[in-house]
């Protein structure tokens, strides 16, 4: 890794931001690193959830039995190949998203969706925690009839255990392409800097003011 682009990680944890227009210099071209999602292999299915940072989203899924990999990506836009820099400028329309691949006869759907509600702040409507703008606002990708009814009655649900209104969309299924290398586990291959981040940002403060002793991690 250059020190040009560590400096630049830095700068971006330190202004408490899951990404920055002016953070990734190499992404000022269109990035050939971003390629589309592949089906899922037999024996699995794919459930796509937005909740701002894709960081923050990828180790509570990991950490459920019966999922076998999530991916940091980004969904929802018009442009084929999307580049972080361009997703991070709002204009593509894209969400920060993660493409989490599992076994159903070992998790069900309904729990990710449980998994999903309790690490993100369903009732912002601006972005997530820190992250301000359309590219962090909170979506869940539903891939056909049964996702979408499990999804709106989880969202009911959770709106009357809040007791206010949630703001997550639910979504059709749309084309997910794989961020960036850099972006992969981010938190398994830079430990401290996203905890700093994550602390920085205010989600765990938020997601247990939310959640209590359910709040995710």
């Amino acid at each position: 890794m250059s020190r040009p682009f560590v400096l630049a990680l830095s700068a971006l944890l330190m202004l408490g931001s899951c990404g920055s227009q002016a953070g990734f210099a190499q992404d000022s071209a269109r990035s050939p690193s971003t390629r589309r999602a592949p089906p899922p292999t037999s024996g699995r299915a794919v459930a796509v959830f937005a909740g701002g940072c894709f960081w923050c989203m990828e180790g509570p899924f990991e950490a459920l039995e019966g999922v076998s990999a999530v991916l940091s990506g980004y969904s929802g836009g018009q442009l084929e190949g999307p580049s972080y820099q361009e997703v991070s400028s709002g204009r593509t329309r894209h969400l920060e998203a993660v493409h989490v691949s599992y076994d159903p006869s070992r998790v069900s759907y309904q729990r990710l969706l449980e998994v999903y509600w309790h690490n993100v702040d369903p009732t912002q409507d601006d972005g997530q925690f820190c992250d301000h703008g359309r590219q962090y606002r909170t979506a869940i990708f539903v891939q056909n009839a049964a996702e979408r009814r499990l999804a709106e009655a989880s969202k009911a649900h959770m709106a009357e255990a809040l007791g206010r209104p949630i703001n997550t969309e639910i979504r059709a299924d749309a084309p997910f392409w794989i961020a960036e290398a850099y972006h992969q586990d981010y938190h398994r291959t830079h430990p401290t800097s996203y905890h700093r981040y994550r602390t920085g940002c205010g989600r765990d403060a938020r997601l247990r003011e939310l959640w209590g002793a359910s709040a995710g991690h």
